[in-house]
């Protein structure tokens, strides 16, 4: 076994090929996706300072138990990111730029939990952030967006659940009703809800102990709780999801884990996945959280979505499948790997992805490492086509057999043999 100082730490791991490519593919489909509706990447720092979390809420468990602080050299208090939404929105307080502002991620974020399946303590997301309108119809457009990047993973077992927390004061009353609901019933509450009901009385709702059960779903429901406007608010958000055909439920116990989040809240649960990790992303509004950054009032919607639970859940749905080869021609060339290098340049520059040998290998080493490659082409120079000024084109995975091919054909030869089939 090898020493554990040379291996990743806890709750981290390295993702190798086919993987590495499959994530890279997510974050392409999630930006064409998003980009097509006026969303440009932003690229927050991976640590600020300790504050800008803080805006979290002091009693999450994202900040009082799982954040990674630390002093820098300078003696500054450090955190790197536990999430991307603070960060986002710290960018727009200092910069300023002109609303809408409407920008996506992706990157890393650091949490110190119990690593598990689909959750580690380095884990990714993507997302999207809208500040400045305060129209239900951007609500509706960022939920949209999440639930058009599913399909075009090609997800269809994923539910979403809607929901509005309401304005602050609403909140601040459910809070209060939800406080002495519990607290009439302590007793019977689990230890693990006894201590959180103590530091935000929201999350007992997420209790998914048995114990638990019968006191959550006899809760006051917060729907009984919303002032006019933001019972408006989320009538128009469902009105506009129900527009484009999109299906949700509305789930009245559905409460987010952040302090920051007002009115429109939600989430995706992936149905194929076990129901205790079943939930890839969610989001909803934050509209003061601009402000306590020091910006101007300004209101703000987004989601975030987990990539190590979102391509669990395309592996239980057998959707969106790692790359099967990372190059789509190898060359072959006995004659000393000059013409490897040239073939090798050509292809590459034409568009088309290619590798070789190395090392003067025999014929059959190499035509052993094109197999392992799997490629679908293989392009093959002896001494003999170098005479002829030919290379031999052989299929490597289906029935095109091979054929002698003159040295300025190849690339047309290629892209024809490559092409995919067309549709009848």
């Amino acid at each position: 076994m090898a020493d554990s100082t040379f291996r990743a730490p806890k709750g981290t791991r390295d993702i190798l090929w086919p993987d590495s490519a499959r994530w890279r593919a997510l974050v392409d489909a999630f930006a064409d996706v998003v980009g097509a509706a006026g969303y440009t990447q932003v690229v927050p720092p991976m640590f600020e300072h300790v504050e800008v979390f803080h805006r979290l809420g002091d009693a999450t468990d994202v900040v009082s138990k799982e954040m990674y602080e630390f002093l820098d050299k300078g003696g500054r208090n450090i955190a790197l990111r536990p999430e991307q939404t603070a960060s986002v929105v710290r960018a727009f307080a200092e910069h300023r730029p002109v609303v809408p502002w409407k920008v996506w991620y992706a990157g890393p974020n650091f949490r110190y939990e119990r690593a598990q399946k689909g959750r580690f303590r380095q884990f990714d997301q993507v997302g999207v952030e809208a500040l400045g309108p305060d129209d239900p119809h951007l609500d509706a457009e960022v939920i949209a967006l999440a639930w058009r990047f599913y399909e075009r993973l090609g997800l269809r077992r994923v539910t979403l659940l809607v929901n509005s927390l309401g304005n602050p004061e609403d909140r601040a009353r459910y809070v209060e009703a939800l406080t002495a609901h519990f607290a009439d019933n302590r007793d019977a509450l689990s230890e693990a809800s006894r201590s959180t009901l103590e530091r935000n009385p929201l999350r007992v709702l997420d209790s998914k102990r048995p114990e638990d059960a019968d006191l959550v779903a006899a809760a006051p429901r917060m729907d009984d709780h919303l002032s006019d406007d933001a019972a408006e608010h989320f009538a128009r958000v469902c009105g506009a999801l129900d527009a484009v055909d999109i299906p949700y439920r509305v789930a009245p116990g559905l409460v987010r884990g952040l302090d920051y989040y007002l009115r429109t809240t939600f989430e995706f649960v992936a149905e194929a996945l076990d129901a205790a990790q079943d939930a890839v992303g969610g989001g909803g509004r934050y509209d003061r959280l601009a402000e306590e950054m020091g910006a101007p009032p300004t209101p703000g919607v987004g989601f975030a979505l987990g990539v190590d639970r979102t391509l669990l859940a395309c592996d239980a749905e057998g959707v969106f499948d790692a790359p099967e080869a990372a190059v789509d021609v190898f060359v072959v060339d006995t004659c000393g790997g000059d013409e490897a290098v040239l073939l090798t340049d050509e292809v590459r520059r034409a568009g088309l992805r290619a590798d070789r040998a190395w090392d003067g290998r025999s014929m059959k080493a190499q035509m052993k490492a094109a197999d392992r490659s799997n490629a679908a082409v293989a392009l093959i120079v002896g001494e003999e086509e170098r005479a002829a000024g030919t290379v031999t084109v052989r299929d490597l995975r289906g029935d095109a057999g091979q054929q002698a091919v003159a040295r300025g054909d190849v690339v047309e030869v290629l892209r024809s043999r490559l092409a995919p089939p067309t549709a009848t």
